[in-house]
């Protein structure tokens, strides 16, 4: 029997499936069995009660979507009060977002959802750094390391850094989030861009600019997952345009050890659920026993052969593609 299970620091997940934060809420429940995902990653917070941006907030192009939601949040009480006890009843970790205008709100709002049933933490670092101009704190290793590090002293709980792609030098970030203490990182968030209406000459969305996500950046956010295996010791969580069984092979093949999947889900509900079911039929197709022998197994130009060059490809294996795209 396949194993599909996996480990992220000391949390141990039952397979490498779970939502990217702000893309999954309370209500799938009425489209998906929640115990099937290996994990939950809940849409981020932050310590004062926001609106979030300006309508409108998403703009459909070609494979994707481009969002400014602004991170709307209710704020920290009610996370506590309603958000844990309802992902309390299901079994995979539950893992908060945290998000803050300064490093020491980080820090204290961490400390304060540190509550039974909250597994993991992750830091959105791709928000603004008031002390920045508005810059975010993922923009700059010494801005993430003082975030993490404050997290750190804040919570016991493991802390995930998602970082943002928005940069020249990913592997720089990834090393000072690790060096800051961070137990896996997350990688990446949304790249900037925008959309322009043609026939009224307005961008499509409210705040003018916002993030691109969707298969149409996979390969952007793949190779930087890659560049960060490479730099860091830490596990790596693929999050980018994640949409088949194929799309998590590669990530994990460059050395993740988790997908997180969320655009996907908008288009076709199911898509998580389909993917855990499709990654044991490409696995068994693959003659491998465990989601963990994809880690990292990447065969590099120059590499020996070490005997899977003539294993089927993952695109000729029947089924798996057809049962998990969305």
């Amino acid at each position: 029997m396949v194993d599909l299970s996996v480990e992220i620091g000391c949390l141990k997940l039952a397979n490498p499936i779970m939502p990217g934060s702000g893309t999954f809420a309370e209500g799938m429940e009425k489209v998906i069995d929640l115990n099937l995902v290996g994990a939950f990653v809940a849409k981020t917070i932050t310590p004062e009660i926001r609106e979030g941006n300006p309508q409108p907030r998403v703009a459909e192009i070609k494979n994707g979507l481009i969002g400014s939601i602004g991170i709307p949040s209710k704020g920290p009480e009610h996370f506590i009060r309603e958000i844990v006890p309802f992902y309390r009843r299901f079994k995979p970790p539950f893992v908060a977002s945290v998000s803050a205008n300064t490093a020491e709100e980080f820090g204290e709002l961490s400390a304060q959802i540190s509550v039974e049933d909250v597994a993991a933490i992750e830091a959105n670092i791709s928000c603004p750094n008031l002390k920045r101009d508005g810059e975010a704190f993922g923009m700059r290793s010494s801005d993430t390391a003082e975030v993490v590090a404050a997290i750190k002293k804040h919570t016991s709980l493991p802390v995930w850094a998602k970082l943002t792609p928005n940069v020249s030098n990913i592997s720089e970030i990834a090393c000072a989030a690790e060096a800051a203490g961070a137990d896996a990182l997350v990688v990446a968030n949304a790249l900037l861009a925008m959309a322009v209406d043609t026939q009224n000459f307005r961008p499509k969305l409210g705040n003018v600019m916002g993030g691109i996500t969707g298969p149409s950046i996979k390969p952007i956010i793949l190779r930087m997952a890659y560049q960060c295996a490479k730099s860091v010791d830490i596990p790596i969580i693929g999050s980018g345009g994640a949409a088949t069984v194929a799309d998590v092979a590669e990530y994990m093949l460059v050395g993740c050890s988790a997908v997180q999947v969320g655009t996907a889900s908008f288009i076709h509900p199911t898509a998580m659920t389909d993917i855990i079911g499709g990654l044991t039929t490409y696995l068994e197709a693959q003659g491998l026993n465990s989601v963990t022998d994809l880690i990292g197994a990447m065969i590099e130009p120059g590499d020996e052969d070490v005997g899977v060059k003539d294993l089927p490809s993952i695109r000729s294996v029947g089924g798996v593609d057809e049962g998990a795209k969305v």
